[in-house]
């Protein structure tokens, strides 16, 4: 059994996507980021904070009764996001254009218009996603800081 997502709930995650990847926009420009790569540019930590933030959309759609695909799919996002931007400078750059957290509630969403016939997800495959996507933004921060250390020391 799924649970109904009401329409305030699914504007609520809309409007945190929003914050999290088309908050600001620059003058004279359509282009738009959020504070997610804001975040992301603080070494190490930033890209910590900014995945714990996204996975917040993951677990919204968990308890919604997304399927295991659809936050595999959204982990997937979150994880790419966070690999990528351990890059200094252009992984930010990435994040700014790739907007996982507005890809995941478009994925939410587009399960919510046609749930089709998909079992409830299972705690079990929850948790195993939130650790990987936990794992996989733990691991990129501490690229991020060994790649900041390693240019450091160049100089």
């Amino acid at each position: 059994m799924t649970k109904t997502v009401a329409p305030r709930d699914v504007g609520d995650l809309r409007r945190f996507a929003w914050l999290l990847d088309d908050v600001i926009r620059i003058p004279g420009t359509n282009i738009r980021f959020g504070i997610d790569p804001l975040i992301g540019l603080l070494p190490g930590g930033g890209d910590l904070a900014a995945g714990a933030l996204s996975t917040y959309i993951i677990l919204a759609a968990a308890r919604a009764g997304a399927p295991p695909v659809v936050l595999l799919r959204m982990g997937a996002n979150v994880a790419l996001d966070a690999i990528l931007g351990i890059v200094p400078v252009l992984g930010d750059l990435f994040d700014a254009g790739f907007k996982a957290n507005r890809r995941n509630v478009q994925l939410l969403e587009q399960y919510i218009a046609s749930p089709g016939p998909v079992r409830r997800s299972s705690r079990i495959v929850v948790a195993l996603v939130v650790v990987a996507v936990a794992a996989v933004i733990i691991g990129a921060a501490v690229l991020g800081v060994l790649a900041i250390r390693w240019l450091i020391g160049r100089f």
